[in-house]
């Protein structure tokens, strides 16, 4: 029995959830052990039962049925089953998955795409400074603080906005480019990046944006144009990268004598598969794909989109060497069906793909008065400054028992924070606080989340039932198996037995032949391999391994019990039927150590049934003890109204 299909969860159920439902009156239907079961959660898998069956069931016939579920529930938690790594790992993995939904602010994507498809109706000219993130919490409020510094000296003190970038700033393209990118186009740079490059009015300066991971932002957007879409194009490249002008002469000729032979009708496919020096490009005849504004070097870009479809450009230089460019086609904006896909990868490729659980995440923590202690914060700050080094700074808030946040009503102390740091991020931190603040806030949201979690299967019965109907069911697995299913199949004594005490129900119709098959790949080894079992004496654990080593593939080996009529190859050579067409590669075969039986011997005859039938049998007297351990009380006046 496998463990998926037993256990009573549907994913597609969480569809139809909703945040919403009404409280209701949910009147107890049954006590099993002194765990009340509501009238919510018995008719949820009533129905649900009664959906999945050919034939329904009657109330009574399901309540029983019912009973005999919780009994065995009761069991595991009896057993602690609840209470193993290896549960809770499945259930808080399954709670998470059936959660997400809660979790999510659905409008929050929605947005995301109309705001992306909204903003390719443009391109924007920027220019930015850049500073890194910082590896420790000090550098990094350092470095923002440095950069907000850089903008007031542009914005209220006149300094000029490229020199600042020459300057200042860690992109090192600024000592070329003064820190100008272009003209930039949606759903390319990461979104902190892009929002401010869309939100700041043109002539205007963005504030100070954290990109982390990869550093601190001020922008500068200096103009605003339609979005000329997207070109496809081909060019034939020589290199000039690193060479000496007098090379770069040489290069300078050879794109001149290509363009001659372009431009008398030779074939521009052929040509760059020849002579350009961009290995990826020529392979493919020199086309590029489609790119829009700020995915190519401006000198090619403004090539790129200033030709003619099918027009092709005088030679011209950009850093890497002389091109060629043949224009193939404009494309412009789609509409936003045609959009969506791309938009759609663009938005699961970067952070806005968890905004939507990040905004949810902010409203719940706001519903709930997080509040965080900053005069307790600046003290551990302060404390942990004065260690000799980051390991010993986490180390003093090991057993600080004081409260440093809340979180609705729950508390997160000092020491919760450092017992939920990971040893390996202990061990390797650089700067203790830095390390204690973002678990800190970890925290704070992994607590808002359970919280949350919490109240759903306080308020909501859909959910409620779902996640009980999960938890259970993992649970009824287990001991389930362990108390038939596994006992069964390992339990040799307690099989033998019952084999023995019930022989009689396992009678043959017809005689079976009890032994060996031996196949060869051809007579020859057939007879040797005869030769061989009869003048050695060998276990039969080992007569796989022996004729393995001795013949190699050129011998199988099969264990049957197989009655008359059931195989050809049993049947010729134990019932003297005729000889069948060879089976594959195994030309011939031979019986070995066999004989003809009429009714099953031990156990391994009719291991199948008897294996179904013990494990029946476990399953009865399992149930009947369970019924004398546990204590059942129904509540019939409940189930007489659910039966109406």
């Amino acid at each position: 029995m496998k463990k998926k299909t037993f256990i009573m969860s549907a994913m597609a159920a969480t569809a139809i959830l909703s945040a919403t439902a009404a409280k209701t009156s949910d009147p107890v239907v049954m006590t099993v052990n002194g765990k009340d079961i509501r009238q919510s959660e018995f008719e949820y898998l009533y129905q649900k039962n009664n959906l999945q069956q050919l034939a329904p069931q009657t109330l009574d016939e399901y309540v029983d049925m019912f009973v005999v579920y919780k009994l065995k529930v009761a069991e595991a938690e009896a057993a602690g089953l609840h209470l193993t790594d290896d549960f809770r790992k499945e259930f808080d993995s399954y709670c998470a998955e059936l959660s997400k939904p809660y979790l999510s602010d659905s409008l929050v994507r929605k947005r995301l795409i109309d705001e992306a498809y909204g903003r390719m109706a443009t391109s924007r000219k920027v220019s930015h400074i850049m500073l890194p993130i910082g590896a420790t919490y000090d550098e990094s409020e350092a470095n923002r603080q440095r950069l907000d510094s850089i903008r007031n000296a542009i914005v209220n003190e006149g300094a000029d906005f490229g020199e600042m970038a020459v300057k200042y700033s860690s992109d090192r393209s600024a000592l070329r480019n003064n820190g100008s990118m272009g003209y930039i186009s949606p759903n390319r740079y990461p979104y902190p990046f892009e929002l401010a490059a869309y939100t700041t009015p043109v002539g205007q300066i963005s504030q100070v944006i954290d990109d982390a991971p990869f550093g601190y932002h001020i922008i500068k957007v200096e103009d605003e144009r339609p979005n000329p879409g997207k070109v496809e194009a081909r060019h034939i490249l020589k290199l000039t990268q690193g060479l000496s002008p007098e090379d770069a002469a040489v290069k300078k000729a050879q794109i001149d004598s290509i363009h001659t032979l372009l431009v008398n009708g030779a074939d521009f496919e052929t040509i760059a598969r020849q002579e350009s020096e961009d290995p990826e490009s020529a392979a493919l005849g020199g086309r590029l794909g489609a790119f829009g504004p700020g995915e190519m070097v401006k000198e090619f870009e403004d090539t790129s989109f200033g030709l003619k479809d099918g027009e092709i450009s005088e030679p011209f230089r950009t850093a890497y060497g002389y091109h060629i460019v043949q224009t193939l086609a404009h494309r412009g904006i789609g509409s936003l069906e045609e959009e969506l896909q791309s938009i759609q990868t663009a938005i699961n490729r970067d952070m806005r793909s968890s905004l939507p659980e990040k905004e949810r995440l902010s409203q719940l923590k706001n519903s709930y008065g997080v509040k965080v202690d900053s005069t307790a914060l600046m003290a551990i700050k302060v404390k942990m400054a004065g260690s000799n080094d980051a390991a010993s700074g986490l180390d003093t808030a090991k057993d600080a028992g004081d409260v440093i946040a809340t979180v609705g009503g729950k508390t997160i102390t000092v020491a919760q924070v450092y017992e939920s740091i990971p040893d390996n991020v202990k061990s390797g931190a650089k700067d203790a606080f830095t390390v204690f603040n973002q678990s800190l806030n970890h925290l704070i949201d992994e607590t808002t989340v359970n919280i949350t979690r919490e109240r759903l299967a306080q308020e909501n019965p859909e959910y409620r039932n779902i996640v009980n109907e999960y938890r259970d069911g993992i649970l009824l697995f287990e001991i389930s198996n362990r108390n038939v299913w596994e006992r069964s199949t390992t339990d040799t004594e307690g099989l033998a037995s019952y084999f023995a005490a019930n022989r009689s129900k396992y009678n043959w119709d017809a005689p079976h032949y009890k032994g060996y098959v031996v196949f060869a790949t051809s007579d020859s080894i057939a007879d040797l391999a005869k030769d061989y079992l009869a003048s050695n004496q060998i276990e039969k654990d080992s007569l796989v391994s022996k004729l393995g080593k001795n013949f190699g593939r050129e011998i199988k080996l099969e264990r049957v019990v197989t009655g008359k009529g059931e195989n050809a190859i049993v049947d010729n050579v134990a019932f003297n039927g005729e000889r069948p067409e060879a089976p594959g590669k195994w030309v011939a075969w031979f019986s070995y150590d066999g004989r003809v039986i009429n009714a099953p011997e031990e156990v391994a005859d009719v291991r199948g049934a008897v294996t179904s039938d013990y494990q029946s049998e476990l399953e009865k007297n399992w149930v009947s003890a369970l019924r004398k351990k546990y204590k059942v009380k129904i509540n019939k006046g409940t189930l007489k109204k659910i039966s109406k």
